[in-house]
């Protein structure tokens, strides 16, 4: 991240993901009328007056509450309040001071940060008087805004700026490997980025859906520097029946979409399910390097077939794409977890390899030799030249006589010697033939 951190807080429901969603310029926190929707800290970029800075929404702060998710949620702004320089406190003029407020106010001042005081949802002259009841906080200068339509958003954003830590950021998180974990609801997802960061970054409980947003974490250890995201569980269509839950599904979808790596998570206590080779056969259609990391190994009874058995089932149907890695991990233990990321970071330099074209005719040419295409209608096929193509994924064209001849199971075939003398495990590989 940024060497500049801002934090959002507030108690739940005063507009902290709309005022994030804008300051990021982008629809990444889920924004809905129910109280308590964003639960892990949800990190984006922002810039104002040419100083970039990164900013952490987080979930409505309670107090005295039994609920699982909001004793996790008040971990997640208290760590939220350590790592910013500078903090949002976000109150709501239509409801004026309440309890939660004043005790969220004490939890600020007592953090010795720099606080910005904000006031939401002041959209006429009437809630500007409205507004200077919260002096009453006793911290300092406050800010009328309206994070649903911006105004007010500029003062407030030169007072921010001209209270972050001088020191350039950096602007280079877009360049960086990004490494995503996706499969269904409730694999172990947060607790697998938990275990391999070494921090309670991601909440985690036994109810499935837990995980709403994308959440994005920059990894910088032993020598790796890569973003891994944390996305919500992929349960097939006709299970989605919230509203919030169609968006996780949807921002999983596309944090899948931006990626370049994708870990995908089964539980080996359910085995493959359908919905895994969904997700599977979604991440190969977007040419996305794959590993599959079977997570709660840990509580399988084992023999010495165990493996063996668990990995011709996930070639079965996974198949035809075999050329996957795929390791046995236990999130909750700790076994593997460095050896899966080692091996996603092996896979995306697969995915970003050249082949030289005299090494490729070399190759191609002599497979093509030995098995030709078969004829078709007494007309033979010539393949002649063969290059890869400039593209971010491996992607290669064959020049041939009779491209159009040329059928499914030929393909393969060349898929196959491909894979057999250039490491391309975990990627999907697309073959054209083209017109000599």
């Amino acid at each position: 991240m940024s060497s500049k951190i801002v934090a959002i807080v507030g108690r739940p429901n005063v507009g902290k993901s709309t005022l994030f969603n804008r300051l990021i310029e982008q629809r990444k926190a889920i924004v809905d009328e129910t109280a308590g929707v964003t639960r892990d800290r949800n990190y984006g970029k922002s810039q104002w007056n040419g100083v970039e800075f990164s900013v952490i929404d987080t979930g409505g702060y309670v107090v005295n509450s039994d609920d699982v998710f909001e004793a996790e949620i008040n971990k997640q702004v208290h760590l939220a309040i350590e790592e910013a320089d500078v903090i949002l406190y976000l109150v709501d003029v239509e409801s004026g001071i309440t309890d939660l407020d004043d005790a969220i106010a004490g939890l600020l001042r007592r953090s010795k940060k720099e606080i910005i005081l904000v006031v939401n949802k002041v959209d006429n002259n009437n809630r500007i008087f409205d507004a200077q009841e919260f002096y009453g906080l006793g911290l300092g200068e406050l800010y009328c805004i309206s994070s649903m339509t911006g105004s007010g958003t500029g003062d407030m954003l030169d007072a921010l700026v001209a209270k972050l830590p001088e020191g350039p950021g950096e602007d280079e998180e877009h360049e960086l490997p990004h490494i995503s974990v996706v499969g269904r609801p409730n694999v172990g997802k947060s607790s697998f980025i938990n275990a391999l960061i070494g921090e309670n970054r991601n909440i985690v409980t036994d109810v499935a859906g837990t995980t709403r947003d994308s959440i994005h974490t920059r990894y910088n250890k032993f020598g790796h520097d890569f973003m891994i995201v944390d996305t919500a569980g992929l349960r097939k269509k006709g299970k989605v029946h919230e509203d919030l839950e169609f968006y996780s599904v949807l921002r999983s979808v596309r944090t899948i979409e931006n990626s370049d790596v994708c870990l995908l998570l089964i539980d080996a206590t359910r085995g493959v399910e359908a919905q895994d080779v969904n997700i599977f056969n979604l991440i190969v259609r977007n040419k996305k390097g794959v590993v599959v990391l079977v997570n709660k190994w840990d509580l399988i009874e084992k023999d010495t077939h165990s493996t063996k058995k668990f990995t011709e089932e996930i070639h079965e149907r996974f198949a035809p794409f075999v050329d996957v890695p795929i390791i046995y991990i236990s999130a909750l233990t700790m076994q593997r977890v460095h050896k899966a990321l080692e091996t996603a970071i092996e896979v995306y330099e697969n995915r970003k390899q050249r082949v030289k074209t005299s090494e490729l005719n070399e190759v191609l040419l002599e497979a093509i030799e030995k098995y030709g295409p078969p004829s078709v209608k007494g007309k033979y096929v010539k393949i002649k030249y063969c290059t890869q193509l400039p593209s971010p994924t491996p992607v290669f064209a064959l020049f041939a006589n009779l491209p159009q001849y040329i059928k499914e199971p030929y393909r393969r075939y060349i898929e196959n010697q491909l894979r057999d003398n250039f490491n391309f495990t975990g990627v999907p590989i697309q073959i054209y033939f083209r017109q000599k």
